[in-house]
């Protein structure tokens, strides 16, 4: 592996670090705090520091740095995580993603932002709070107070003629060596866990760098070390006493430790405050008590300690001056040996379960994964394909053959849900990049806003992950910029002054909805329905619904801002979102209440490669309509059938009545409408609510088929979503069932873009 597939590699790990740098701040930003939480916090900032100090990478390093040390005070409850504090934390880690991104991308970054957020970082970190409204009044001026100055010294008169002065003069002054203008010197115990050598560290190199730092002694520690037959080959039983003189500091001790720093025992003081707490503990009071020198003799009790253990017990024996010592003594190192050993269990217990912890995920690479999905497509399909010539050519339908080939069906099936699960992936990802530009557009817009996300764990193929960020990116720019009003106008209204943009993400009838739902003003349709004339959209004499002056403000160029910004104002946001969901095989719909907010709800597929669907006929043609939207199917009869107007029919179903849709007349398979009792009626419901009933020609079957996508290889179809390859290699075309419902509403599918039949 050379260094660029390593440098991916830590890369990929800043993302997941990035992540859950940024679920910790939100949580501590909801009022959790939980030790835990600010932990992986400072986690994730340290980690990150590292690996890009291995690479040479020094702005991101600089940055993590200060962040880590503010973060550190947090940890520490030097500093209260309030809401301003979180509030700086949460651009901090915008800016820490902005300069991975720049070391990985070879980008730029804002560096007055940079700099201005080091400056505040540093401000907590030295118990300076912000204001809470900083944000909102300008910075009182600073007040130096003034010093007066300091009094001249007063002039001794010489004592006699030949001008003699005397100089007030101390030998406090005077001190040893090391008082004397010598370094500082530091006191460094350095004690390993045995999980710093399973990660490949040396103890050796980390002193050899420390060594680098100024004048060294150093004592290795061996009073842990067990006896042969006790001693783990994967334990750690040595650490470390040196003594160091250098005029770097105690920050710069503990950065050669900071790759180790979770794998050991590791302590920096001053030599002056490292005796005094050697002083403090020895000098402990003596109480003499009664002591039996008999439980010397008792060896039998001994012939575990090891050879060393013995030969120490001796010497504190003989050095103690009381049996009070002694007795402390004895009981002390039976303590350790007992503590020891259960620290030792324990140990061994963490590394069992991090071990089968560690073999429970790899990463691959997903151009791998890609292909491996489309083979299994192809497999699908030679499947369908080699089962179709088997039944055409087997009368009986008893052979082996058959149920070789249905087994072979279930185990095609098992295969690729097995593989259509790898690809799977939670839209948390997605739905965190979204908080980040709720900040950023609520700081441009002067407004206060909470984004509130549930369903973050709901999972979806990775394809449609991929590409569900630019359409969220533009829908919560449009919910904050439009939907959400001024802080004023809220209070005016007698709302919070706080908005709420909720995002929501749950599973539905085999498919995802995503709904952005925010507590705002709501869509004002007179003023999207004047914009839209004034644009010449439409006609001025037209009359829309409500729903379809909604829908308006999805057409390209339209934009209901006064002037344009930075954030809108060019009237491509919502345009870009509808033609990026309908690219996905999904639609969009848009709920408002004005005064109260409205909701955007995407559904969409919950992949882009297989699908579960009835194989149908319409008019010489084969078509494939999605098994989940099929409530049921039905031979229509002749008494349940009624006219409605001059084009409509209605079909009863259980005492109720339900529209009847003619799927060949909407597609314009055919000319006239067919007579339904001579075909099938599908009862399905749409997105936008509501069931229908689909008249086809006559069912073949119910199969799994692999979706292909008609845009990249041939273009939209309105009432077509996609195409697929059936087994006896004819290509059916797959409905779209809210587009042809909607059809049938009304909303007629364009001329030029419809399917006529081919004989």
């Amino acid at each position: 592996m050379d260094m660029n597939e390593i440098k991916e590699i830590f890369f990929q790990e800043c993302e997941e670090q990035l992540a859950e740098l940024e679920s910790g701040l939100l949580k501590l930003n909801d009022g959790d705090r939980d030790p835990e939480t600010v932990n992986a916090v400072f986690r994730a900032v340290h980690s990150i520091k590292g690996g890009a100090g291995a690479f040479g990478l020094d702005d991101l390093v600089a940055f993590a740095h200060v962040f880590e040390t503010t973060l550190d005070c947090v940890r520490s409850n030097k500093l209260e995580p309030n809401q301003d504090v979180l509030k700086v934390m949460l651009k901090s880690a915008d800016v820490l993603a902005d300069l991975t991104n720049a070391a990985r991308d070879g980008g730029s970054v804002d560096e007055s932002r940079s700099r201005g957020l080091v400056k505040e970082l540093e401000a907590l970190a030295n118990g300076e709070l912000p204001s809470p409204s900083a944000s909102a009044e300008a910075p009182a001026p600073k007040t130096t107070a003034k010093v007066a100055p300091p009094a001249p010294a007063p002039t001794s008169k010489p004592t006699d003629d030949s001008g003699f002065q005397p100089v007030p003069f101390s030998f406090d002054d005077f001190g040893g060596e090391d008082d004397a203008g010598g370094m500082p010197t530091y006191e460094v115990i350095f004690k390993p866990r045995y999980e710093l050598y399973s990660k490949g560290n040396d103890a050796t190199l980390l002193l050899r760098d420390l060594s680098r730092l100024g004048e060294m002694t150093i004592y290795c520690n061996t009073d842990d070390l067990p006896g042969l037959e006790e001693l783990d080959p994967e334990g750690a039983y040595f650490f470390w006493n040196v003594t160091i003189k250098t005029d770097k500091g105690e920050d710069a001790i503990r950065t050669v430790f900071e790759f180790a720093e979770w794998d050991c025992e590791l302590t920096v003081k001053p030599v002056e405050e490292a005796r005094a707490d050697a002083t403090s503990n020895d000098e402990l009071p003596m109480v003499p008590v009664p002591f039996d020198l008999s439980i010397l003799d008792e060896t039998g009790a001994m012939e575990e300690v090891s050879a060393s253990d013995a030969r120490e017990t001796a010497a504190a024996v003989a050095a103690a001056e009381t049996a009070s010592n002694v007795t402390q003594m004895v009981a002390a190192r039976v303590e350790k040996k007992e503590s020891a050993a259960a620290a030792a269990a324990a140990a061994s217990a963490a590394a069992q379960n991090n071990a089968a912890g560690a073999g429970q995920t790899i990463r691959v690479d997903l151009d791998r994964v890609d292909r491996l999905i489309n083979l299994v497509g192809e497999l699908v399909i030679n499947q369908a394909m080699l089962s179709q010539s088997v039944i055409e050519n087997d009368t009986t339908g008893t052979s082996s053959i058959n149920m070789g080939l249905e087994e072979l069906q279930q185990l095609t099936r098992e295969i690729q849900d097995s593989v259509m699960a790898i690809r799977a992936q939670p839209v948390k990802p997605v739905f965190q990049r979204m908080s980040r530009i709720v900040r950023e557009i609520a700081d441009m817009t002067g407004k206060s806003i909470r984004l509130i996300t549930e369903g973050e764990n709901t999972e979806v193929d990775k394809t449609v992950i991929d590409k569900l960020a630019e359409p969220l990116t533009h829908m919560i720019r449009n919910a904050v910029d439009h939907g959400i009003e001024t802080p004023e106008k809220r209070a005016a209204a007698g709302k919070n002054t706080e908005g709420t943009v909720r995002l929501t993400a749950k599973h539905r009838s085999g498919r995802i909805l995503i709904e952005l739902a925010d507590d705002g003003a709501g869509i004002n349709r007179e003023k999207v329905r004047q914009k839209a004339i004034d644009n010449d959209l439409i006609p001025a004499d037209s009359n829309l619904s409500d729903e379809e002056i909604d829908n308006l403000i999805f057409l390209p160029g339209f934009s209901t801002a006064d002037k344009i910004s930075d954030i809108s104002g060019r009237g491509v946001g919502m345009d870009v979102v509808k033609r990026s969901i309908q690219a996905l095989g999904g639609r969009i719909n848009i709920t408002s209440k004005p005064g109260h907010g409205s909701v955007f709800t995407m559904s969409l597929p919950l992949t882009l490669a297989v699908l579960d669907g009835m194989v149908v006929t319409v008019a010489g043609q084969t078509l494939v309509v999605p098994l989940t939207a099929i409530v049921e199917t039905l031979q229509p009869e002749a008494a349940a059938i009624h006219s409605f107007g001059a084009n409509h029919r209605l079909i009863s179903i259980r005492n109720s009545f339900c529209p009847l849709v003619d799927v060949g007349r909407i597609l314009n398979f055919r000319a006239t409408q067919a007579n339904p009792v001579e075909g099938v009626a599908l009862l399905v419901e749409s997105e936008g609510g509501g069931q229908r009933a689909l008249m086809v020609d006559a069912i073949q079957g119910q199969r799994q088929v692999v979706i292909k996508s008609l845009e990249a290889n041939y273009t939209h179809v309105p009432g077509i979503a996609a195409a697929t390859i059936l087994g006896d290699g004819r290509v059916a075309l797959i409905l779209d069932v809210d587009a042809v419902v909607g059809a049938s509403r009304g909303q007629s599918l364009k001329a030029e873009m419809s399917l006529a039949a081919v004989g």
